[in-house]
C-alpha cells in the first residue's frame, strides 16, 4: 500500500446540490494541502475553483449531463465547451442510460464522441451508472466508450440507486482490457473500500471523502512501519 501515491489517484469532489461556495473553496484548499491533483466542482463554481488553484498544477473537473445523462447531445457539447473555455481540463459525462437500455448503441456512441471531438486535448470519463445496467449492458457500454474515443469508464455518479462495487470494477477492467482506464466512484468513503477498488483494477477513485481516506491510508502505512 505504501507504493501508491494515493492523493494523486483521487478526484477530490464536492457535487452535492446543497454544497456552498465556502465548501467549494475549502475543497480547493484541501487539494493544495494534501496533494490531490484533480478536483470536481459544480459548473456554477468553475471560475472560483480555477482561480483558487491557479499555478498549482491541480486540474479542475466538471460533470457533464449530470446526474441523469438524458440531456441532448447538443446540451452536453455546450456544457463541455463552456467548461473548457472557463478552465476545466477534466470532464466526466454521464452516459445516456435510457438510450443504452433501448439498445440504441449508435446514438450512445455518437453522444460520447461529439463531446470528445468538441473538446480535444481534454480528459474525458464516461459515467455508466452501473447500478441501472445488466452485466451485458455494462460490457456494451465499455465498448462504446472505447469506440467513441474517451479516456475512462467510470462506475457511478454517486446519485444513483447504488455506487461502485468491486465486482463492477473488475468487469469494467476486464472488458476495456487496457484500452481505456477505469474510475471507481460512488459510496467510497474509507481506505478499506478504496484499497479494494484499487486492487480490483481501478486507476482512479472519485470521492467526497478524500481527506478521511488519505488519513486512514497514512495511518495504515505508519502502523506497518
Amino acid at each position: 500500500m505504501s507504493g501508491w501515491n494515493l492523493p494523486a489517484l483521487i478526484d477530490h469532489t464536492v457535487l452535492r446540490p446543497d454544497a456552498t461556495k465556502v465548501e467549494v473553496l475549502r475543497l480547493c484548499e484541501e487539494a493544495k494541502a494534501n496533494g490531490f491533483t484533480v478536483i470536481f466542482v459544480p459548473p456554477c463554481y468553475i471560475d472560483e475553483a480555477v482561480a483558487a488553484v491557479e499555478g498549482t498544477g491541480i486540474r479542475v473537473g466538471i460533470p457533464i449531463g449530470f446526474p441523469l445523462g438524458g440531456h441532448s447531445t447538443k446540451t452536453k457539447v455546450t456544457e463541455a465547451l463552456e467548461a473548457v473555455q472557463r478552465g476545466a481540463t477534466v470532464l466526466d459525462m454521464v452516459l445516456n442510460i435510457s438510450r443504452l437500455k433501448s439498445a440504441d448503441h449508435d446514438y450512445v456512441r455518437m453522444d460520447i464522441a461529439e463531446v470528445v471531438k468538441s473538446t480535444v486535448g481534454i480528459e474525458h470519463k464516461v459515467i455508466l451508472e452501473t447500478c441501472y445496467l445488466t452485466d451485458q449492458e455494462k460490457r456494451t457500454a465499455c465498448h462504446l466508450v472505447v469506440e467513441a474515443g474517451a479516456d475512462y469508464v467510470k462506475t457511478s455518479t454517486g446519485f444513483g440507486a447504488a455506487g461502485a462495487t468491486v465486482e463492477d470494477v473488475r468487469l469494467l477492467r476486464d472488458t476495456v482490457a487496457g484500452r481505456v482506464q477505469v474510475k471507481a466512484s460512488g459510496g467510497i468513503r474509507d481506505w478499506k473500500t478504496t484499497l479494494a477498488m484499487l486492487e480490483a483494477g481501478a486507476d482512479r477513485i472519485g470521492t467526497s471523502a478524500g481527506l478521511k481516506i488519505t488519513q486512514e491510508w497514512r495511518a495504515a502505512i505508519h502502523k506497518q512501519e
